[in-house]
């Protein structure tokens, strides 16, 4: 009994009562305040999307699923629409003709819209509902969790109104939430440190313990974090080396099908559409493992991720070739930086270079490791003009890292005569 009495367990006991009250509050009003912050940020995104970039980029035809268009188009804003959480891009006629989406088994498919999506589709604004996967447009998402669907009015060049839809995945969603839910946080704590500052050392204690069980929680979710990012390199990995290189078996034998000489002629008019469908499936396959994840590199894998990064080449037209040679002793660290700066100077390549061969070399001098990206695009002058740029952003972002490295990068051009990046880096 006396130590009930004691007043500084009394008030202890107030002072965590009304804490706990305010907690509660705290916790449901932030809880609502992040889901609809959430929520608003994705419609955000979207109509961003659409307005900033899908609707200026619209050529005329795209309308009529015109192949020309739809193939300008993707060209355009594909790889500017499927950034940060968004999984899936879909673009709907009134009649439920889907007239763009970067999954192109969709294009030219026809589905019923709903209430919602007709209205927005007539009176503008946007709305956000959860998928519903059953649903037949939405197959290609199925197996990815649950998804939230977002859409917004765009309109094309020949004035129709068109519906944008924009695919996030409700996990996506949820750490947003969370993330904002955690601003809310301060507030509670800046509660518990006043409380700490005008009672007793007990509570001082109690506090110090609290943030040690929150320190030590935080080191959990990031372990989990780790375990987690390097379950995704494994699974890039295996696709990598199992259901990729069966593609490419499969694709071999097909071609080598088509040419045998004993093969039927309406058999081989039939499998040459597959074989090279096929083949364009595995290039994008090996495009998309490298974009949206890159390979975890050590030396016996340089060559072919460096296949896999210039791969997208040939589908725009350019000749790629890929020369390594003498790294067999470079480090991981080096490999890895070589294989970023590779990355950026293909990527400005393909975007600006207008080039028709691109080659990427690295090779070991000394104690050195060498890359040369050399392209016969425009190149550009010293001033600064020219059509191919290659010291944008991504490069300049490099440098630092390069320098830590201990290594040195040039980009070397004229006009009319090409440009090479040159990066040296110890192995």
């Amino acid at each position: 009994m006396r130590f009930v009495k004691n007043p500084v367990v009394q008030f202890l006991a107030a002072g965590l009562l009304v804490l706990l009250v305010v907690v509660v509050i705290t916790v449901q009003l932030s809880s609502r305040a992040a889901n609809a912050e959430a929520i608003a940020d994705a419609r955000s995104t979207t109509t961003l999307l659409a307005e900033s970039i899908a609707q200026p980029a619209i050529p005329r035809g795209l309308v009529d699923v015109d192949p020309g268009a739809v193939d300008r188009f993707d060209q355009r804003v594909r790889n500017r629409l499927l950034v940060g959480d968004v999984r899936r891009i879909k673009i709907w006629r009134e009649d439920g003709r889907i007239v763009y989406s970067d999954k192109t088994q969709l294009i030219d498919s026809k589905y019923d819209l709903g209430d919602e999506e007709l209205e927005v589709l007539h009176n503008g604004g946007s709305d956000a509902e959860l998928s519903d996967l059953s649903q037949r447009e939405n197959r290609f998402e199925r197996g990815h969790g649950d998804m939230v669907e977002v859409y917004t009015r765009v309109r094309s060049p020949e004035g129709e109104p068109l519906l944008f839809e924009a695919y996030y995945s409700a996990k996506d969603i949820a750490q947003r939430r969370q993330e904002v839910y955690n601003a809310f946080q301060p507030i509670t704590l800046g509660g518990l440190i006043v409380l700490v500052a005008v009672t007793t050392p007990l509570l001082w204690a109690l506090t110090r313990r609290l943030d040690r069980t929150a320190r030590e929680r935080q080191r959990l979710l990031e372990a989990a974090a780790d375990a987690s990012e390097l379950e995704r390199r494994r699974i890039a990995r295996d696709l990598h080396d199992g259901v990729v290189q069966d593609l490419a078996g499969t694709s071999f034998a097909l071609s080598a099908t088509v040419r045998d000489p004993r093969t039927d002629p309406g058999t081989s008019t039939r499998l040459e559409p597959m074989a090279s469908s096929l083949r364009t499936s595995l290039r994008s396959l090996r495009s998309l493992l490298v974009e949206i994840y890159p390979p975890d590199l050590r030396v016996d894998g340089l060559a072919a991720a460096l296949g896999d990064l210039v791969a997208p080449a040939a589908e725009r037209g350019v000749t790629p070739t890929v020369e390594v040679f003498d790294v067999g002793d470079a480090s991981d660290e080096s490999v890895r930086l070589v294989w970023r700066v590779a990355q950026e100077a293909v990527r400005n390549t393909l975007r600006h270079a207008d080039a028709t061969t691109v080659t990427v070399q690295v090779r070991g001098v000394g104690d050195r490791l060498v890359l040369d990206v050399t392209d016969d695009g425009h190149g550009f002058s010293e001033n600064g003009h020219g059509a191919s740029r290659p010291q944008g952003l991504g490069l300049r972002g490099l440098r630092d890292l390069i320098r830590e490295a201990g290594g040195t990068i040039d980009v070397r051009s004229q006009p009319g005569s090409g440009t090479t990046v040159h990066l040296e880096v110890r192995k």
